[in-house]
């Protein structure tokens, strides 16, 4: 991967040799300041640098707003899709997420099947939500 790649996104942690990489974006034209609500989307890249080929089965979110109000949420695959990433593969979503205040961050975990039934947790690197100054 490039060095320009590499820099666009902000948090990338690895476990099990699954590579999680994160880019959030605030996105000015969905969010509403005056009426509370402020949106980012987030850019995921799930890499596979192991040696054996991984199913994504469930995903859990933990997500804490600027009052450290707490929102776990969990689903089956990502964005509608379980996919498989053979040894090499990578796969990249795009996803979401509002928060009632103007900063917050979120972490979480991917569960994994192997081919022989067993499964692991991935990480999800915490990243910071951050309105423009601007915005607050």
């Amino acid at each position: 991967m490039s060095n320009i790649l590499d820099s666009f996104f902000t948090a990338s942690a690895t476990t099990n040799g699954i590579t999680v990489r994160v880019a959030p974006n605030y996105l000015n034209e969905q969010s509403q300041p005056a009426q509370g609500r402020w949106f980012w989307s987030y850019h995921i890249r799930i890499e596979n640098h192991g040696d054996e080929p991984v199913q994504l089965l469930t995903r859990h979110w933990k997500i804490t707003d600027g009052r450290a109000m707490v929102n776990h949420v969990d689903g089956d695959g990502v964005v509608g899709e379980q996919p498989l990433l053979n040894p090499g593969d990578s796969h990249d979503y795009v996803s979401g997420c509002p928060l009632g205040t103007p900063s917050g961050m979120m972490e979480g975990q991917y569960r994994f099947i192997r081919a022989d039934g067993s499964t692991f947790l991935a990480e999800i690197p915490r990243f910071q939500l951050l309105a423009p100054a601007t915005t607050r």
